[in-house]
C-alpha cells in the first residue's frame, strides 16, 4: 500500500495525504522530543489509566486483563501522523503503559497483608521491594527471549494479535471504528458502576459492569464454565454445611478455593509436563540450525544484561532481609525459582496465551513450607518474589514477541518497560491504600469473615487465595489436604481427558466439519470436561459473580453468531479478535466500572476529611 506503484485512486490517498501533512507538527522519530511524548503520555495516561483497572479487577473479581489492547489502540492514536512506522511508537507506549498495569495489579499483595494482619510497611519500603522484584523480573525476562521468541518462535497469541492491532490502527477507518467502541464501552461501564452503587434495585443484583466486560472478554468455554462449578457448588452448600464442611454462614468458596486450586495445579502439572516434552523437542530442533546475525533491532547487550539480573537479584535478596526482616534460607529459595518458573511460565505463555502467575505463588508456598517454611506472613512475602517477576518477565517476553514481528528496537522497548516497572511499583502501593481506604470491605479478611456484607461487589479472589493457602500452612486441617488432593485428581482427570480426546485426527475432522462435532465439542468445553484454569473460577468467588461473568460471555457468543451470519462488505478487512466489538465494548466496561469506582471512593474520603 505504500509501494512506489501504489494508484493515486486508492481510496487510502486521503488520508495518508492527511498524515504527512499532520507529522509536520510531531518530532522526528526517534529524536529525545519523539520518547519524551510517548514516554509522558504512556506514564501519565495510558499506564495510569491500566494500572487503575488492573488493580480494580484485582479486588473486584480476582484477575485482570492485559491493557495491551486498550494502550495499543490509545497510543495510536498519537502516533497515527507517522504512518506505518507510527507502530513502532505505540508498541513503546503500550509496552511501557502494560508493565504499570502488572506491577498495578499487585495492589493485592498489599491487601493480602492486611487480611493477615501484618503492619503495613512504609510506602518507600514497600514500594522498593517491588520495584526490585519488577527489574528482576525483567531482567530474567529479557534474559530467555532469544530462547522462547527468537530461537522456538512460540506464538504467544496476544502479543500476536496486540502486532495486528498496531498495523491495523494505521489506517484512520479503523481507528476511529476502536476508539468509538472503546468509548462507548466506557462511558457504559461508568454509568453502570455508579449505577450499581447508588441505585438500589440494581445493587441488589451485584451487578458488575466489570464483571459482565470481562465475561464478554474471554468468551463462553470460559463464563459457562465458572457459573457450571459456582451452579454446583450453591446446590451442594446445605450439605456441606450440614456435614461440618462449611460453617452455618460460610458460603461454597470457603472450602471450593481449596479444591479449584487443586484443579488448577492438576491441570498444570498435566500442561507443564507436555510443554517441557513440546519445548525439548523444539530446543533440539532448531538446536543444529545456524542462525543469521542478529538484526540491528534485535541485539541485546549479553554482558549488560548479565550484570542487570545479578545486581536485582541481589538487591531483591537485600532489600527482603535488611529492610524487610526476612529469612534468608526462603528469599534465595524464592529468588532461584525465579529463573525457574519465568522459563515455564514463558513457555506457558507462548504457547497457550496462559500465564499461571498463581500457581507460582502457590507452588512456592508449598516449597518454602517443605524447608521449614511456618509463618503465613513470611510466606506470602517470599512467595511475592515469584508473583511479581513471573507476572512482570512474562509480560516482558510478550511484548518483545509483538516486537519480533513489527520489527520493534528490542533495547528501546526494554527502557520503556523499565520506566513502566518503577512508575507501577509506586502506583501499586498507592492504589492499594487508595481503594482500602476508600473501601474498608477490602481490609476485611474475606477468609476468616466470608459473610461479612458487602464483599459481592469486592471478590478479591486472588487475595482470597493467597491467604487460604497461606493459612493453612499455620493451621494445618485435614478437610483442606483433602479437598486439595481431591482438585489435584480432578484436575490431572479432566485435562488429561482433554487433551487425549481433542488430540485425536478423527476427533478433530468430526467437530470441524460436523454440526454435532462442534456443538458437543463445546458442551463437553462449558460443563464436564471444561478447562480447569476456566472452571476453577467458580469456585473461587460468590454464585452472583460467576453468573454475570457467564452472562457476559454468553451476550458475547450470540453477538458473534449474529455477525457471522452477516453479509461481509467488499474490501472489508479481517481485524484480530481482540479488536472484535464485544472485546472492545467488553474493556470498556471493566475501564469505565473502575473509574467510577476510584471516582466515587475519592469523592467518599474527600467528604470524610471536609
Amino acid at each position: 500500500m505504500n509501494g512506489p506503484d501504489r494508484k493515486t485512486s486508492s481510496p487510502v490517498e486521503p488520508a495518508m495525504e492527511m498524515r504527512t501533512g499532520f507529522r509536520r507538527w510531531l518530532p522526528p522519530i526517534d529524536s529525545p522530543g519523539y520518547h519524551i511524548l510517548l514516554g509522558v503520555i504512556a506514564i501519565f495516561i495510558l499506564g495510569p489509566l491500566g494500572g487503575i483497572t488492573a488493580a480494580y479487577m484485582n479486588f473486584s473479581l480476582g484477575f485482570f486483563v492485559g491493557g495491551q489492547v486498550l494502550a495499543g489502540i490509545l497510543g495510536s492514536v498519537v502516533t497515527y501522523g507517522y504512518g506505518a512506522e507510527g507502530k513502532h511508537g505505540a508498541n513503546y507506549m503500550q509496552t511501557m503503559a502494560a508493565s504499570v498495569a502488572s506491577l498495578s495489579g499487585m495492589a493485592v499483595l498489599i491487601q493480602a497483608m492486611t487480611w493477615l494482619g501484618l503492619q503495613e510497611p512504609p510506602v518507600w519500603q514497600l514500594s522498593l521491594y517491588l520495584l526490585c522484584i519488577g527489574m528482576l523480573g525483567v531482567g530474567v525476562g529479557m534474559l530467555y527471549t532469544p530462547i522462547l521468541v527468537d530461537r522456538m518462535q512460540l506464538s504467544f497469541p496476544s502479543g500476536f494479535a496486540v502486532a495486528n492491532i498496531l498495523r491495523a490502527l494505521t489506517d484512520i477507518r479503523i481507528l476511529k471504528t476502536s476508539i468509538t467502541k472503546l468509548g462507548g464501552g466506557t462511558l457504559a461501564g461508568f454509568a453502570g458502576g455508579l449505577a450499581a452503587t447508588l441505585v438500589r434495585p440494581i445493587a441488589v443484583t451485584s451487578f458488575s459492569a466489570s464483571t459482565l466486560g470481562a465475561g464478554m472478554i474471554v468468551g463462553i468455554r470460559i463464563g459457562i464454565p465458572a457459573v457450571f462449578v459456582g451452579t454446583i457448588g450453591y446446590l451442594m452448600t446445605p450439605w456441606l454445611r450440614a456435614t461440618g464442611w462449611l460453617g452455618p454462614a460460610d458460603p461454597f468458596r470457603k472450602i471450593a478455593f481449596i479444591a479449584a486450586l487443586g484443579m488448577i495445579l492438576g491441570a498444570a502439572i498435566v500442561d507443564m509436563s507436555l510443554l517441557a516434552v513440546a519445548a525439548a523437542r523444539t530446543f533440539r530442533e532448531s538446536k543444529g540450525k545456524i542462525s543469521p546475525p542478529a538484526e540491528d533491532w534485535k541485539r541485546t547487550d549479553k554482558r549488560f544484561l548479565g550484570i542487570w539480573v545479578a545486581f536485582w537479584a541481589l538487591a531483591v535478596v537485600i532489600t527482603a532481609v535488611a529492610i524487610l526482616k526476612l529469612p534468608l534460607l526462603f528469599v534465595l529459595a524464592a529468588v532461584g525459582l525465579v529463573f525457574v518458573f519465568l522459563m515455564i511460565n514463558g513457555i506457558s505463555l507462548g504457547i497457550s496465551d496462559s500465564n499461571p502467575i498463581s500457581s507460582a505463588f502457590v507452588i512456592t508456598v508449598f516449597i518454602l513450607a517443605a524447608i521449614g517454611l511456618k509463618s503465613p506472613i513470611i510466606g506470602l512475602m517470599c512467595a511475592a518474589i515469584l508473583l511479581v517477576s513471573t507476572a512482570v518477565g512474562c509480560d516482558m517476553q510478550q511484548d518483545r514477541s509483538t516486537g519480533w514481528r513489527l520489527g520493534t528496537n528490542r533495547s528501546i522497548q526494554f527502557r520503556y518497560q523499565v520506566i513502566g516497572v518503577t512508575m507501577g511499583s509506586i502506583l501499586a502501593v498507592v492504589l492499594a491504600r487508595l481503594f482500602m481506604k476508600a473501601y474498608p470491605i477490602l481490609a476485611t479478611n474475606q477468609y476468616a469473615h466470608p459473610d461479612a456484607p458487602g464483599i459481592e461487589k469486592w471478590q478479591s479472589a486472588m487475595t482470597f487465595k493467597f491467604v487460604g493457602a497461606l493459612e493453612g500452612i499455620a493451621n494445618p486441617n485435614p478437610k483442606v489436604t483433602i479437598a486439595l488432593l481431591l482438585g489435584i485428581a480432578l484436575g490431572i482427570t479432566i485435562e488429561g481427558l482433554r487433551k487425549a480426546i481433542k488430540s485425536r485426527e478423527g476427533y478433530k475432522a468430526w467437530v470441524t466439519k460436523t454440526s454435532a462435532g462442534r456443538t458437543t465439542d463445546l458442551v463437553l468445553d462449558c460443563t464436564i470436561l471444561a478447562s480447569p484454569y476456566a472452571s476453577s473460577f467458580g469456585g473461587f468467588v460468590n454464585y452472583a459473580v460467576s453468573a454475570w461473568f457467564a452472562c457476559g460471555s454468553v451476550f458475547t457468543a450470540l453477538t458473534n453468531t449474529l455477525a457471522a451470519r452477516m453479509p461481509r462488505k467488499p474490501g472489508q478487512e479481517e481485524l484480530p479478535e481482540d479488536m472484535s466489538t464485544t472485546s472492545l465494548v467488553g474493556g470498556g466496561l471493566i475501564a469505565g466500572d473502575s473509574l467510577s469506582a476510584l471516582g466515587l471512593g475519592i469523592w467518599g474520603l474527600l467528604q470524610t476529611v471536609l
